[in-house]
């Protein structure tokens, strides 16, 4: 018995035995994985700050009370009226005469004033920035 270059077996006429064997070869693959770093990144953050004046309109409103004196017979109870900005609210009471009469004291006049300021406020406004930096897996940066 003989084996050739092919892997086949060749058997001689003086050979015979009872059986013949014949190996059967089979391969196996094997996969493994692991982890290389490959490269890494850097993050650096940094603040800059900036110094700003903010400007603004601000308004004020004020209230001016008057008291008029009336002192006036009146019929029905006056409403509370207004005239231009003035607001007029009216105070009255009830005095005992031989008749009941009803009888203006007085008027509250209410007047509103707004007045506008200008108002510079400084302040400090904070930026952050961030930086990114490449490094290969030896350490060396990457530039793209």
């Amino acid at each position: 018995m003989r084996e050739s270059n092919s892997g086949s077996v060749e058997m001689s006429e003086t050979d015979k035995p009872d059986t013949l064997v014949i190996p059967i070869v089979e391969e196996e693959a094997k996969v493994a994985k692991r982890q290389v770093v490959s490269d890494r990144i850097i993050v650096k953050t940094t603040v800059n700050t900036e110094e700003r004046v903010l400007k603004e309109m601000l308004s004020q409103e004020t209230v001016e009370v008057e008291r008029i004196p009336v002192n006036r017979v009146v019929d029905v109870v006056p409403q509370l009226r207004t005239e231009g900005d003035v607001t007029i609210v009216p105070v009255f009471e009830e005095r005992l005469v031989v008749e009941k009469q009803l009888f203006l004291v007085e008027e509250v006049r209410i007047r509103r004033t707004t007045s506008v300021e200008s108002v510079e406020v400084p302040v400090t406004l904070r930026k952050e920035l961030a930086t990114v930096e490449r490094l290969d897996g030896s350490g060396e940066p990457i530039t793209e």
